[in-house]
């Protein structure tokens, strides 16, 4: 039996208005701004496309919870910090997540629990997988009005440390860490993601990375037939696989080329002309570009190789690129085009901190929320008194019932949540959007 216990003092009333202390509110949530992410995912309809690239292989007279009412459950859960599918058998009656995937928070049928998400995690197979991707490179290319003429794609990798030993890690010796090695591809000019493509701790080998791209051509042609299509890279995916389909499918590239004896002769004398310049006007740097032709022993044909020399008092510094352009000169072609690529690694280290710069937007936004919200009860309370509702409660007479929204960071584990994962800089816009559309436009209170 409970048995409840008043406070052992009285509020002071105000303006001759009692003031009473209840814990009555029912049933609350601290994920308040999972609503805006229900509401960017409703207007771009990804958990719907992701389901429909899966086969469900359910008895249809045996199913509760379709494949997008899962998928849509995991990718709001993930973006809520519940990275494991554990959270969802306590998560599945949160009143605002809930309301987010389109469920009433009282009435409505709970959402999915633990067992169903993993099973669905654990259902897609390969080729499924690859669909998803897909799917989402589809999103990327839907993001333009029209075809573009040309766009230049920025392929890197990037560190993902685990903890234990999942599936996929390995021990990487030049990070010293077990860990991902994800591949990351951008359009640089318009800083939107492409794709997101988790694989073990490990440098990709030539085979893979034509792999990868060969599938994210594929589709990209599918959707712009007519489209220049540019790839750059660092070093590691300047490998003669890579370079070779770039030539069979017409596509124009420009990679990092680790510098080795042969190429440094072949500059040498730009180099020590590079050397005496410096030297003779005691300049802090000096630096020039230049090119060559070079073949090494697995290409199929010599290639355009452009040098950045770069002679400071510290001593002489030579990068070297591989290019498939014939036009634009040497310092055009690094300064200008292979060094832009330096975006993409902002982009990388920004889609690994969306989430908490999305926290700090939206914790703002609650605030402001909550302080509008907050108006509008004391309002509501005050006209409820001018109107001789003096003994209701002002939260039954508003209707309204202030909760601080929350959002959590991102997980970036697994591969079905690398694939969600990806979705955040594409629900960035539209979340922003969102918010502001949501906020108050008059600052009176």
């Amino acid at each position: 039996m409970t048995n409840d216990s008043l406070l052992p003092f009285s509020l002071p009333s105000v303006e001759r208005k009692k003031i009473t202390a209840a814990f009555d509110g029912g049933r609350l949530s601290s994920d308040g701004g999972v609503m805006l992410l229900g509401l960017a995912e409703r207007r771009t309809g990804i958990a719907d496309r992701l389901a429909a690239e899966i086969v469900d292989r359910r008895d249809p007279t045996r199913v509760v919870h379709t494949l997008s009412d899962i998928l849509r459950a995991g990718i709001l859960a993930i973006a809520c910090g519940y990275e494991d599918a554990d959270d969802l058998d306590y998560l599945r009656s949160d009143p605002a997540l809930k309301l987010a995937c389109g469920h009433l928070p009282d009435s409505g049928r709970d959402l999915c629990s633990q067992p169903t998400m993993s099973r669905c995690e654990n259902a897609p197979s390969l080729r499924e997988v690859i669909r998803l991707m897909r799917a989402m490179v589809g999103l990327y290319c839907a993001s333009y009005g029209r075809p573009p003429a040309s766009v230049t794609l920025d392929i890197d990798d990037t560190l993902d440390v685990v903890h234990g030993h999942q599936q996929l890690s390995m021990f990487n010796a030049h990070y010293d860490e077990r860990c991902f090695l994800p591949i990351h591809v951008y359009d640089t000019a318009t800083s939107r993601p492409v794709a997101v493509l988790l694989r073990p701790g490990k440098t990709p080998s030539g085979q893979e990375i034509r792999g990868h791209l060969r599938r994210l051509i594929r589709t990209l042609r599918r959707h712009w037939p007519e489209t220049h299509i540019t790839i750059r890279g660092d070093s590691h995916y300047g490998r003669p696989e890579v370079m070779d389909f770039c030539d069979e499918q017409g596509i124009d590239f420009v990679f990092g080329l680790a510098g080795n004896d042969v190429l440094r002769r072949l500059v040498e004398s730009d180099a020590d002309d590079v050397r005496v310049c410096r030297a003779e006007i005691d300049a802090a740097v000096i630096r020039r570009c230049t090119e060559t032709r070079y073949s090494a022993k697995s290409w199929r044909a010599d290639r355009r190789v452009v040098a950045r020399i770069e002679a400071t008092t510290q001593g002489l510094d030579i990068r070297f690129v591989v290019t498939s352009f014939t036009h634009g000169s040497a310092e055009w072609l690094y300064e200008s085009l292979y060094c832009a690529r330096g975006q993409a690694e902002n982009l990388i280290k920004l889609h690994m901190w969306t989430a908490p710069l999305a926290r700090v937007i939206l914790q703002c936004f609650d605030q402001i929320a909550c302080v509008h919200m907050s108006g509008l009860l004391v309002r509501s309370h005050r006209n409820a008194g001018q109107d001789g509702f003096r003994g209701t409660s002002s939260k039954h007479k508003s209707g309204l019932v202030v909760n601080r929204c929350s959002f959590r960071s991102i997980s970036c584990r697994g591969s079905i949540d690398h694939t969600i994962c990806s979705l955040s800089c594409k629900f960035w816009h539209q979340l922003s959007t969102v918010a502001v559309q949501l906020l108050p436009v008059s600052g009176d209170i």
